[in-house]
């Protein structure tokens, strides 16, 4: 067995699926990696490691490491970095080998099914799915072209040839469908409802969720023939880039203790909590935080409001708000309600997608209910 071979079977045993261990075994990640991954250093931001200055063992060590590699940083592929890149986000990566085999896990794909799969990025999962599903049953679509262009070129060399599309993944691809399951590598805000179009009655859609706040769910659900679709969260926490059209706009810079003043009982450090922060965007989900010291900020992008809490030298906290959403209002009327609910996690809320609206409740559909924007 030759090293690149003995990597492969290590990293397969330590993932520890029975499903995928084949097709983990089987696809070579380092043809997926490119000529140079990013590797973020404390002191320095985003560093440009090349394949050309490690040794072979080296560089196919770190490829079976089961680590996410960042290859892209704001448009600039690893390998025409010149030096250190500051500051940008990530905007592809192949995501670590564990999480890419949970998420298809989830997916509950299996043998004989149709999948599309939304943000091609490496080519990686792709391939691990043209391995276990054969090439064609597998769809992906990748938005950015020079990132299309380089997966399809490393799933070649991996010997696979599925569907690869380049375009807008929010759209789907309709020629290929119906699909018995369909599943993002992307996070995306809201559904698209032409997802529940291309995908078979009974079919699923797995797909991570972030908002503006940065609040997340893992959906995993059902499409019925009604048109419609449905599902509780999944429990696992899981996190990959947002699609480029779902990202939050630029926060701006806001002036403190604007608009009406007040006080309030709940501690704004409770957004600190993954859940809570998923549970006050729901109540404003156009909004975006941010922290000053000790102090939170909301700023609502689609009408100006914001506010701010920060402690008060009596006990409490104070709050100011500004513009026509009372935003901290909003958030601790849907923190209470969590509350008393027990404090579930996310995954004790679910999704209803129907064409005309998208709505989050938490227990079950006739629960307290949130709408998703559209």
């Amino acid at each position: 067995m030759n090293l690149a071979a003995e990597l492969r079977h290590q990293l397969a045993d330590k993932i520890g699926s029975v499903a995928w261990h084949p097709a983990v075994e089987a696809v070579p990640r380092e043809l997926f990696l490119g000529e140079a991954v990013y590797r973020l250093e404390p002191e320095r931001g985003w560093v440009p490691v090349r394949k050309d200055e490690m040794t072979p063992k080296e560089w196919l060590t770190l490829a079976y490491t089961d680590e996410t590699w960042v290859t892209q940083i704001d448009g600039v592929m690893a390998e025409d970095a010149t030096e250190p890149v500051v500051i940008l986000r990530p905007t592809s990566s192949s995501t670590f080998p564990g999480l890419v085999v949970r998420m298809l896990e989830a997916a509950g794909i299996g043998e004989g099914e149709r999948v599309l799969e939304i943000g091609t990025g490496t080519g990686y999962s792709t391939a691990l799915m043209c391995h276990r599903l054969g090439q064609e049953a597998v769809t992906s679509i990748e938005y950015d072209p020079v990132i299309a262009a380089r997966a399809k070129a490393a799933i070649a060399a991996a010997g696979y040839a599925p569907t690869l599309i380049q375009g807008d993944g929010l759209l789907g691809y309709y020629a290929n469908a119906p699909y018995d399951r369909l599943i993002a590598t992307c996070s995306v805000r809201t559904i698209p409802p032409v997802w529940v179009k291309q995908v078979r009655a009974g079919g699923t859609i797995t797909a991570p969720m972030m908002g503006w706040t940065g609040g997340a769910a893992f959906a995993h659900l059902h499409v019925k023939d009604d048109g419609c679709a449905s599902g509780h969260f999944l429990p696992e926490d899981v996190y990959f880039m947002t699609a480029r059209p779902h990202l939050p706009p630029s926060r701006p810079t806001l002036e403190l203790g604007l608009g009406s003043v007040g006080d309030s009982t709940l501690d704004p450090s409770i957004l600190k909590n993954d859940t809570a922060l998923f549970v006050a965007q729901l109540a404003v989900p156009h909004a975006q935080h941010g922290w000053a010291e000790d102090i939170l900020t909301l700023h609502d992008v689609s009408t100006g409001s914001q506010a701010d809490v920060r402690p008060s030298p009596t006990g409490g906290w104070v709050v100011h708000q500004h513009g026509p959403v009372r935003l901290w209002d909003e958030v601790a009327k849907a923190i209470t309600v969590w509350q008393d609910a027990g404090q579930p996690h996310q995954s004790g809320f679910g999704l209803t997608v129907a064409q005309e609206e998208q709505r989050v409740w938490l227990g079950a559909p006739d629960g307290p209910t949130w709408r998703l924007p559209t």
